[in-house]
This record gives structure tokens, C-alpha cells and sequence, in this order.
């Protein structure tokens, strides 16, 4: 794998992911608005907004107590009216309902006209209906003594009329802010009369996220292109007497579009600048549930007179000069919402919590380098771990990832904690984390393959299985041996330095290859050990590092099979001097096996090591080998091989004295397998070989020749040997060997 990779891939990475952020707002794309939402939610929940008593919001609640003393929902507007009325003795500043009044009363004189139509005396029934009086005009009067704010709800379907305005018009600065607002084609109003007789008329819909979390709540709305306020803001408007509002956006003096369409940025509502999301929403300071805030409805009506003397009643302490929202908590009314702190918040606290906060001026809010300053971060330290990663290890970058990571999320806690600010650490965090997973896999794999590679190429240095058992254990690189039974091999072409002196190095180099190469395959196939190659020479052992079973049979089967392919190479020689017109080269090679222990292990020094086998019967296997040249022999193995597979086609060689060593050797040579020891063939000549060796020993030269002319018929391959002998009968006949000779041929010269 190209190394540039590790940088071209999470560079593209981190430049799309830049590219992103830069080009989509963080509320913009769902992925990156629940990346934020996750952040700022377990910041509320870690500090929630301080809840200060002094902030003059109260609830009157229609919870489950108010319902079992004052009767089932929905009360008579009669019963409201009273409401209302008490807290007006009460002294409350305003009195916002979170609660849709779209139809008359049940009891309405024109309601009861329609229940008693068709009934017994219905028609002085109906006249007596028309006399009493009509709760929603009671409800209406109410209303008109006392700062009153009613609610309406906005729908996508078309509506019969539109709400009430009771301002006179917002005075805007920058672009038209109704098309950043949330637009409606409909409306569920409340009565005309009591809108008739309200100081304020405002919407109670929400806007929650797709998790159905509220975390933003309009200030403002569009219905069909026309403004309408928030229950909220109608309710600090009505508080401070204002006229209008005042909304500013983008294209306003010292405000900015950058791109998009721009948006709006705060809105003035009496004495009070609530700065908004683009689309005019404040965003929730969650304080969570309190029980301070509330005042159940029926404590408030069971007060009949608040201003009692000597004191004011503990219901005039807590409602005097405060904005009081009249709702419901109660889990029959269902007027529950999810909120970043509590799962289930009556939604007449969320309004009185953005009352609180606009009041109060505890916001939160994305502030306008937020987006440059996330964006920066992301390039920022994305480029460090992708120059990390390259130069200094994945290691260390993970340290540095881990640390702006860190970095990123107490900037971002802090700047929230004591400002407010929403800065996003996540999503940059993220990416950068992408980036540094990217990079580091990428440069994982690379290292794999270079490691993949060494093994490979070390394999073609030493055995592959030593490269395997290095790379899974490194104490196995000390120095040191142990004691072992294996079997040795030695082999070596014959007359390479007459074949070297007709070949360039390059031509030597590409026969000395094509000779290894083959007879390297088949010892590995045979779970042999490459010891060394030595020139034109293979050293070789079996049964170390790795235990093999039968060793000494795998080892002469691996012998034979050198044979063949070696007889194949010729073959294939042959074949391309005859098309080139040249004389051919023919290879020939010797071989020598034997077992017994040996000193296996690490040799060398501390510098450098080799995995090799040391001892007598290395030593012998090299003399065999050298040997096999004397008696004209490509494979020459020891008694201890011999012993292990004496159904092949073996044939005694000899017995020997080899130079440095004072007992003899018995050596033996294998024509083939278990088939070809069962012909009629090798059955004969084994007979007849068998005959001529102990005619030799026991000084019988006339019957050894005898024997050894019928030992000539078993071909061409034992021609040599059976030279050797019929000389050596020749020199005993003019020359006898002393009275004690044993048979044992001694070695004049070292061999091998």
C-alpha cells in the first residue's frame, strides 16, 4: 500500500467533514443538530439553570388536588372568572392563560338553549336560560379588569378566522423576519368575545426537535405571512405596557448575512432584548421542575380575601406584581412536554421559564465566531494527527488526539458554565477521531504489509516457520541450543567449478537458482528446515525447530525426490541447448543423510544469529555427502537413517573410516520407495549385491568379481560404484591386505 495514502485519505476525509460543517449549520442537518443536542442536553443536565425565586413568575395550577376540590375539567367560565378576580385581589401583574377557550361555555344561555330544545317545556325552560347570566361574558369582564393574556394555537390547516392582534405592529430592523419564522395557514383561536376584552392574545405551539425534545420556543409566528406573538413574549409585552416589538435580523445595522438567507437576531419586547436563533426562537434554559413555581388553583380560590387585615395572606405574598400563567399539570389535561432536563414538564412551565429567562437575561446562545471557531478546531487538529500519525506513530497521536479532544470539551463546558455560549466540541472531536482511526488503520495496514513483506522476504533469507515463531515469541532471538534428534542433509552439485569457469557470473547465477530452487521446494514440502545455502551447497535438517514425525523417512523420501526433479532440470537443459544449438550442461549432485543428536538453536553472536544445528552427526552427514563422489553415488546415508526405512531399495555401500574419526561407518545408498523395493529387479540385485560384499570382505576376489559382473546388470546408475570395487579387488589381488583387516575401507582425504 502507497504511504501517501495515509495522508491523501484522511486529509479527503477531513476536508469533506470541513467542508460540511462549513457549508451547513449545525441545525441544519440532522446529524449535526443531534451531535450538538447530545453535548448542550448533558450540559444542562450536569448544571441547570439557576432557579431565582425573585423572578416574579408564578403558576396557578389546575393539577389533580384542584380538579377533586373544584370539580372535573372543564370548570365553568364562571368559576375562571372568580379565578381570575382573586388573583387580581391578589395583586398579580398579569394573567397569562396557557389554555384554549375556541367555543362558549357549556353552559352559555345559547348552549342550554340547544340542550333543552325538544324537551317538556322547553320553551320556558329556554326563556329562563336566556335570563341567566352568560359565563363567557363574566369570563369577558374579568378579563377587562385585569391584564389578561389569552392563548390561541396555530395549525397547517386553513382556520375559520385569525387570532386577535393586540399590538399595534412590529417595528423591524433588517430583513422581513416572517420568512424566517415558522409559518402557519390556520389558526385555533379563543372566543372573540374574551379576545375582545384580553390585553393580549398569544400562541402556545412549540417546536420541538425530532426527538420531540422542546429545546427552542418561538417568540414569533407567521400566519400567512402575518406576525404573531408567543404566549411568552405577549405576556412581557402586556407586564411593560408596550405597543409593539421590535425585531432585529440580518442586514441590520451591525448584522451580518453570511451566506444563506441570514435570519433573526433579537427581539425588544418593552425593557427587555432577548437575543433568538435565526428563526426567532429562544432557546431553553432548562431549569427542570420546580415546585416553587407553582401555586395550586385551589388554594387560590380557597383565599377569599387576600388582603386581609392586619397581613396580606401568604397567596398575596406569592402573587403580588407577578406574571402569573394559569395552566394545567394535571395528567388528564395531557399538557406534557419533553425538555432537556425533565422527560415530562407541564408546558405551561416551559413558557414560564422563557418569561424567566428573557427577565432574568440567562440565555443560551450560539455565539457568531461559534461556527468559525468549531470549524477551525476541526481543520486545526485534524492536520496535527494526520502529520502525527505520519511522523511520530499512532501512539503519540492518540496522546495529542485525546488532549485536543479534552482541550475542545473543557473550552466548550467553560464557555457554557459562565456564559452560555453552545459551542459544539463533538462533532469536531469526532472527526478528528475519523481522521486519526483513518490514518491509523491505513498506516496499520502498510505496516502489516511491510511486516508481510519482510516475512516474505525473510522467508526466502531463512525458513519462514522461524520467521513465524521469532515474530510470535522474541525470546526465542537469545543465544542458546538444545539437544535434539534430527536428520542432516547435505547436497551440492558436482563438478561446479568446471561448469563455473564456462559461464559468466550471471549465467552461473541463473543455473545455481534453478538447480536450489526446485530441491528447496521439495525439502520444505517435506517439513525440512533450510539451514543454509552454501554456493552451489544445501544444508538442511529435519525434526528442528518443529517436531516431525518420522523424520528419517521424510528426509530419504526428500532425497529421491531431489533426484527426480534434478533428472527433470536436465531434461529441460537438454531441451534449450538443443534450441539454442550449444552444448549442454548436465547437473549432477550428491547427497548425504544421516541421524542422530545434534545441538539445535541459536548460533552466532549477539549481533547476529542464525538458526542452525551443530555436532558429530552434522558432521558425518557432510563427510557422507562427500563421500558419495568416492563411490560414484548421488545418495549416501548412515546406518542410524538406513534403520528407519529398511523396506525402501536400499543397498550397503560400504563400511568406512573417514578421516578424524576411529570407528567405522556403515553406508548405505537408496535406489527408491517401498515399490520399487518390491520388484523383481531390485529383489535380485540386492541378492547379488548383498553376495559380492561378503565375498569382498571375506577376501574371496575371484567369487566378489563373479558376483560383481552380475551386480553390473542393475544399470547405469551403479556403474561407478561397482568401478570403485572391481579396483579395488584388482589392488587387493596384486597387493593383500594384512591378516586382521576387517573389510572397512579407510579414507585417505577428508571428503565434504
Amino acid at each position: 500500500m502507497k504511504r501517501w495514502l495515509n495522508v491523501l485519505v484522511p486529509l479527503l476525509l477531513l476536508a469533506g467533514a470541513a467542508w460540511l460543517r462549513f457549508s451547513v449549520g449545525i441545525n441544519d442537518l440532522p446529524l449535526l443538530q443531534e451531535l450538538g443536542n447530545l453535548v448542550f442536553d448533558n450540559y444542562q443536565r450536569a448544571q441547570p439553570r439557576p432557579y431565582n425565586a425573585k423572578i416574579p413568575v408564578r403558576i396557578v395550577d389546575i393539577d389533580e388536588a384542584s380538579l377533586q376540590q373544584l370539580g372535573q375539567w372543564p370548570w365553568p367560565r364562571t368559576k375562571l372568572a372568580q379565578l381570575v378576580d382573586r388573583l387580581a385581589e391578589a395583586g398579580a401583574a398579569v394573567v397569562v392563560f396557557d389554555i384554549l377557550f375556541p367555543e362558549p361555555d357549556r353552559l352559555s344561555p345559547a348552549n342550554l338553549q340547544k340542550m333543552l330544545s325538544g324537551q317538556p317545556g322547553a320553551k320556558d325552560m329556554g326563556d329562563l336560560a336566556t335570563q341567566m347570566p352568560d359565563p363567557d361574558a363574566a369570563l369577558a369582564h374579568s378579563f377587562e379588569r385585569m391584564k389578561t393574556v389569552t392563548a390561541f394555537a396555530l395549525t397547517p390547516q386553513v382556520g375559520s378566522r385569525k387570532p386577535a392582534v393586540k399590538w399595534g405592529g412590529g417595528a423591524q430592523a433588517g430583513d422581513d423576519p416572517t420568512q424566517f419564522l415558522p409559518n402557519f395557514s390556520g389558526a385555533v383561536p379563543t372566543l372573540a368575545a374574551l379576545e375582545a376584552t384580553a390585553h393580549g392574545n398569544g400562541c402556545v405551539n412549540f417546536y420541538p426537535d425530532a426527538d420531540n425534545t422542546v429545546r427552542r420556543v418561538p417568540l414569533l409566528f407567521s400566519l400567512d405571512g402575518d406576525l404573531y406573538p408567543s404566549l411568552a413574549a405577549e405576556a412581557l409585552r402586556v407586564v411593560y405596557g408596550a405597543q409593539n416589538y421590535v425585531i432585529k435580523s440580518s442586514a441590520a445595522s451591525g448584522e451580518w448575512k453570511f451566506g444563506g438567507n441570514g435570519g433573526i437576531v433579537a427581539v425588544l419586547i418593552g425593557e427587555r432584548i432577548a437575543p433568538t436563533t435565526s428563526e426567532g426562537s429562544v432557546l431553553l434554559y432548562d431549569s427542570g421542575h420546580k415546585q416553587e413555581r407553582f401555586v395550586s388553583a385551589w388554594e387560590v380560590m380557597a383565599d377569599p380575601d387576600p388582603f386581609q387585615s392586619p397581613a396580606p395572606s401568604p397567596l398575596s405574598q406569592l402573587i403580588q406584581g407577578q406574571i402569573v400563567l394559569v395552566g394545567s399539570s394535571a395528567e388528564v389535561l395531557k399538557d406534557r412536554q419533553v425538555t432537556p432536563v425533565d422527560p415530562v414538564m407541564a408546558g405551561v412551565e416551559v413558557h414560564a421559564q422563557i418569561i424567566e429567562q428573557i427577565l432574568g437575561g440567562q440565555f443560551l446562545q450560539r455565539p457568531d465566531w461559534a461556527d468559525g471557531a468549531e470549524l477551525i478546531y476541526l481543520v486545526v487538529l485534524g492536520v496535527i494527527l494526520v502529520v502525527a500519525i505520519r511522523f511520530v506513530g499512532a501512539l503519540l497521536s492518540l496522546v495529542l488526539g485525546l488532549a485536543g479532544i479534552g482541550c475542545a470539551v473543557a473550552v466548550s463546558w467553560y464557555g457554557f458554565a459562565h456564559s452560555g455560549y453552545l459551542i459544539d466540541p463533538l462533532y469536531p472531536s469526532l472527526v478528528a477521531l475519523v481522521v486519526y482511526i483513518s490514518g491509523s488503520l491505513l498506516g496499520y495496514l502498510n505496516t502489516e504489509s511491510e511486516k508481510r513483506f519482510v516475512r516474505e522476504a525473510m522467508g526466502l533469507y531463512t525458513s519462514p516457520e522461524l520467521v513465524d515463531r521469532l515474530t510470535g515469541d522474541r525470546t526465542r532471538l537469545a543465544l542458546g541450543g538444545e539437544t535434539r534428534e534430527i536428520t542432516v542433509l547435505f547436497s551440492d552439485i558436482r563438478g561446479f567449478t568446471r561448469i563455473a569457469e564456462d559461464l559468466d557470473p550471471k549465467e552461473l547465477t541463473k543455473l545455481v537458482n534453478r538447480f536450489l530452487t526446485p530441491l528447496t521446494r521439495v525439502i520444505r514440502e517435506s517439513g525440512g528446515w533450510i539451514d543454509k545455502y552454501m554456493g552451489d551447497s544445501i544444508m538442511a535438517f529435519w525434526n528442528a525447530p518443529e517436531d516431525v514425525a518420522e523424520h528419517p523417512r521424510k528426509a530419504v523420501r526428500a532425497a529421491l525426490a531431489m533426484r527426480a526433479e534434478l533428472h527433470t532440470l536436465n531434461d529441460m537443459l537438454l531441451s534449450e541447448a538443443q534450441l539454442e544449438g550449444e552444448q549442454p550442461i548436465t547437473l549432477g549432485a550428491g547427497i548425504g543423510l544421516n541421524t542422530g543428536h545434534a545441538s539445535v538453536g541459536n548460533m552466532g553472536s549477539e549481533q547476529r544469529l542464525a538458526y542452525s544445528a551443530m555436532g558429530d552427526t552434522v558432521n558425518i552427514a557432510s563427510r557422507l555427502e562427500g563421500l558419495s563422489r568416492a563411490y560414484g553415488i548421488d545418495i549416501v546415508m548412515g546406518e542410524e537413517t538406513a534403520r528407519f526405512v529398511q523396506d525402501f531399495a536400499l543397498l550397503e555401500l560400504d563400511q568406512v573410516r573417514v578421516k578424524g574419526r576411529e570407528s567405522p561407518l556403515r553406508i548405505f545408498t537408496v535406489l527408491g520407495d517401498e515399490s520399487t523395493a518390491g520388484t523383481h529387479f531390485f529383489l535380485t540385485l540386492s541378492e547379488q549385491h548383498a553376495a559380492m560384499l561378503v565375498a569382498y570382505r571375506q577376501k574371496q576376489w575371484q567369487a566378489a568379481r563373479s558376483a560383481l559382473q552380475a551386480c553390473r546388470q542393475g544399470g547405469p546408475a551403479l556403474v561407478a560404484l561397482y568401478d570403485v570395487y572391481e579396483q579395488r579387488i584388482a589392488a587387493y589381488e596384486a597387493t593383500p591386505p594384512p591378516d586382521d583387516w576387517d573389510g572397512v575401507y579407510t579414507a585417505t582425504t577428508k571428503q565434504g
